[in-house]
């Protein structure tokens, strides 16, 4: 185990520094102020976000924060299986360990999000970056995880429940799928028992810092304040 982490430590912390950075590239901000000429901070709820920028500023600058916050979470992914891969291979280490891999660079990608580098560390709640990450992870557990949000959005037609109960389905989704796997492929090859739980830890860390980050949302649901999805025409 001690030669592992001495093998994965180096990619570890260049794919969470790749995936922290391109996280801190906020496309929220960047479209409100190519559409806009202002800072989506001072809009709306304040939030840097998708919903926000939709509220606020209008369809065409959500379509683009939406492809892009999207994408960036997906490409984190990318870029930390193919660093992962790329060591593993030279070591002939098991590919369960891109995963691991995959879960780390996500996080970091989330906190970029949510603590941007270039924006003076005040960005977004990191949903649609999550969803990218999800898919690229796993897209068994990306479909669950959606289908609960288009279930909850669906019936309350408010983001954040929808995305609160999104997060909080990832790691129950994740626990489910690994496992599933783990039994239906036990032979030599597979990911042991442990990965199941690792990789469940670290989903649920996704979803800790998620619904954190919807403390205040959270706070107007309770109180019947919390608004409906609206959008700007322009």
């Amino acid at each position: 185990m001690l030669n592992v982490l001495g093998i994965l430590w180096l990619p570890a912390v260049i794919s969470a520094a790749v995936s922290y950075l391109l996280g801190s590239i906020s496309f929220s901000i960047i479209f409100t102020r190519m559409f806009d000429h202002r800072d989506i901070r001072t809009l709306g709820s304040g939030n840097a976000g998708f919903t926000n920028v939709l509220r606020s500023v209008g369809v065409k600058a959500g379509v683009f924060t939406f492809i892009f916050d999207f994408g960036k979470g997906a490409l984190s992914i990318c870029l930390s299986k193919a660093i992962f891969g790329y060591f593993c291979s030279a070591n002939s280490l098991p590919y369960y360990f891109i995963q691991y891999g995959a879960y780390v660079a996500g996080l970091a990608c989330i906190i970029g999000h949510i603590y941007p580098l270039y924006f003076k560390f005040k960005g977004g709640k990191g949903i649609l970056a999550s969803a990218g990450i999800i898919l690229l992870i796993d897209w068994r557990v990306f479909i669950v995880v959606m289908s609960v949000f288009a279930i909850c959005f669906a019936i309350k037609r408010i983001v954040s429940i929808g995305s609160i109960c999104a997060a909080v389905s990832f790691p129950i989704a994740n626990l489910v799928v690994t496992l599933c796997d783990r039994y239906a492929y036990s032979g030599s090859g597979s990911a042991p028992f442990s990965y199941a739980w690792i990789t469940t830890a670290l989903s649920a860390a996704f979803s800790v810092i998620l619904i954190y980050k919807h403390k205040a949302n959270i706070a107007r649901i309770k109180n019947g304040t919390e608004q409906a999805l609206t959008i700007k025409h322009n």
